[in-house]
């Protein structure tokens, strides 16, 4: 498949490649000609990036075990990108995850989920980027996509935290936009509602209503915030340190 900006043989690292999304952008990416590494987080993860692989189009893909809460596993993961691929490319973070809690029950925000929430969807996704930075700049036309949520600016979501650390990934996308220019662009997806499971005790119901009250009268599907993170490789090329809302309108 042709693009403006080539994907032919570049190196994506997928962090969190075996969930929906991830997946999702991972078979776009090999589809362009891209090889795929998916990094996955313990036995269960480890089966679903292994399917993820076996539907991938071309050679050369991979997949790591590695937590974006444990740095050396982060550096160990670098190793052997560096050993099997000697380059990265570009690097989505798409690792992440929430726990619904409603806004007003201000008890049920204890101080453990708080700080669980920042260490895996704030602090994980930085030591990502802080550990692989060297090789997207070596690579002297790097890229970073960090999954983000229509909640980090209309303050609606999961819970509090989780609109907080949204929030807090698009502050960081605009200071690493600055930081690692002109080598390396910095940019983030926020998808409003999407049909996955990631949102533990949203069903048919919930998709339903959401999809009513958005202006395209749907929720987004994987695909949809997939497209979004590949525009930004292929055609988004003078783009950095800005949010992408990939919501149907949803935050309007």
């Amino acid at each position: 498949m042709a693009y403006p900006e080539s994907l032919q043989n570049k190196v994506v690292l997928i962090v969190g490649g075996a969930g929906t999304i991830g997946g999702a952008a991972a078979r776009m990416f090999a589809s362009g000609g891209a090889k795929i590494v998916i990094s996955y987080r313990g036995p269960e993860e480890a089966a679903a990036a292994k399917s993820v692989l076996a539907g991938l189009d071309g050679s050369g893909h991979s997949a790591f075990e590695a937590d974006v809460v444990d740095t050396a596993s982060l550096i160990a993961l670098r190793e052997k990108v560096a050993a099997e691929y000697s380059r990265l490319d570009i690097l989505i973070n798409a690792a992440g995850f929430t726990k619904p809690v409603p806004h007003a029950d201000l008890d049920a925000l204890d101080d453990e989920l708080i700080d669980r929430m920042f260490q895996v969807n704030w602090r994980g996704q930085f030591a990502v980027i802080r550990t692989f930075a060297p090789l997207l700049k070596a690579s002297g036309n790097g890229l970073i996509v960090s999954i983000s949520s229509i909640a980090g600016t209309n303050g609606i979501g999961s819970s509090i935290a989780y609109c907080a650390v949204k929030a807090g990934i698009d502050v960081m996308t605009k200071s690493l936009a600055r930081a690692l220019a002109p080598q390396v662009r910095v940019l983030a997806v926020a998808p409003g509602v999407v049909d996955t499971s990631f949102v533990p005790g949203r069903g048919a119901d919930f998709n339903e209503k959401t999809a009513s009250t958005t202006p395209l009268k749907r929720i987004g599907k994987a695909e949809d915030v997939a497209t979004a993170i590949l525009s930004c490789a292929t055609h988004l090329t003078f783009s950095t340190g800005t949010t992408i809302f990939v919501d149907g309108g949803r935050s309007l």
